[in-house]
């Protein structure tokens, strides 16, 4: 028993090994050979929205095709394209979509104004709303006194209550 203890124990040790070494492997692709370019080609990329996870740049994302356009950016920068030019190469391909931070202009207005009008539309519907509950909770808990035949019949209902504790 004891045996199979310690197996079971290796077994489990060697397990988390090799997930913590799998979790810290990194992807390995090409890299241009001039370090300037590679950190320009990167610094680019950072800026280039992943079209498949869309809330990651192509630098975060792992996904196969940002893989291919971490390509494109670097094939750009050897080719000695500015990195404007980098970003109108794929802006041309894929439309101010692809930037993480798009241009405002009248084809993205909605990306820059949407939340606003989302965020001020939602805070009046809020307001209304509370203000509507208000108003028929007050109408509702206004209550008039209680008659005087209201009045002697709950104290037969408590004399009654307290007549049967007895």
């Amino acid at each position: 028993m004891r045996h199979l203890q310690g197996y079971l124990l290796t077994f489990i040790m060697a397990g988390c090994l090799f997930v913590a070494s799998a979790a810290t492997a990194v992807f390995v692709e090409d890299r241009l050979q001039d370090t300037a370019q590679e950190l320009r080609a990167r610094e680019i990329a950072k800026g280039i929205r992943c079209l498949v996870c869309q809330n990651q740049s192509i630098m975060d994302s792992n996904a196969d095709l940002a893989k291919d356009l971490r390509g494109v950016v670097r094939e750009r920068v050897l080719a000695g394209d500015t990195d404007d030019q980098v970003r109108q190469y794929l802006v041309d391909r894929y439309g101010d979509w692809v930037l993480l931070n798009p241009p405002f202009k009248l084809g993205t207005v909605i990306l820059w104004v949407g939340p606003l009008v989302l965020f001020v539309g939602g805070g009046f519907a809020m307001v209304s709303l509370l203000r509507r509950k208000n108003i028929t909770n007050t109408a509702s808990t206004d209550v008039s006194p209680l008659s005087d035949e209201e009045q002697a019949e709950f104290a037969s209902l408590i004399d009654q209550a307290g007549g049967d504790k007895k």
